[in-house]
């Protein structure tokens, strides 16, 4: 396994780094997508024990995650779970614009002290999913402020003050 192995999904309004998870997905896929959250859950988190610790005080936690994040991907409706502090999603397939986009809010992130779950959006369904029809597309708490530019740093200062606060 490498790092594209690794998928970050909320637990317990938490990013947390599952690896593993596409092969799973890709072992399991279309089979299970009529099982009971229960039984995919308990499936999910055996597998997935494997290459990844999971507390026991959390597995149900991790299980109900799994699950939403198990049916995102088979393109089935899932309710998001709310993530606690500030998240940011930078949406492009890695141009130049994007890298630069994302560069930048780390940058306006170090200089006001700010601490935020910062996400590079690459794989194009995903993308997709957030109706956007340019890119870099930015969204900061599931806003999306900007779509098709780059832009200045005093207004990536200012959104993500707002959205800090």
């Amino acid at each position: 396994m490498n790092d594209g192995d690794i998928v970050q999904i909320n637990i317990a309004g938490r990013p947390i780094g599952i690896l593993g998870f596409k092969a799973v997905l890709e072992e399991l896929g279309p089979s299970l997508a009529q099982a009971s959250d229960e039984q995919l859950g308990q499936d999910l988190i055996t597998r997935l024990s494997k290459t990844n610790y999971i507390p026991e005080k959390v597995k149900a936690e991790y299980a109900k995650a799994l699950v939403r994040e198990f049916r995102k991907q088979l393109g089935q409706v899932v309710t998001e779970e709310k993530t606690e502090g500030l998240v940011i999603k930078v949406l492009g397939q890695g141009c130049a614009n994007c890298r630069e986009l994302t560069q930048r809010i780390m940058a306006v992130m170090s200089e006001l002290n700010l601490a935020a779950d910062l996400e590079h959006v690459t794989d194009i369904k995903e993308i997709a999913r957030y109706q956007v029809m340019g890119s870099p597309a930015l969204i900061i708490n599931g806003k999306i402020l900007s779509v098709g530019t780059v832009p200045a740093k005093k207004q990536l200062a200012d959104w993500l003050k707002q959205a800090g606060a």
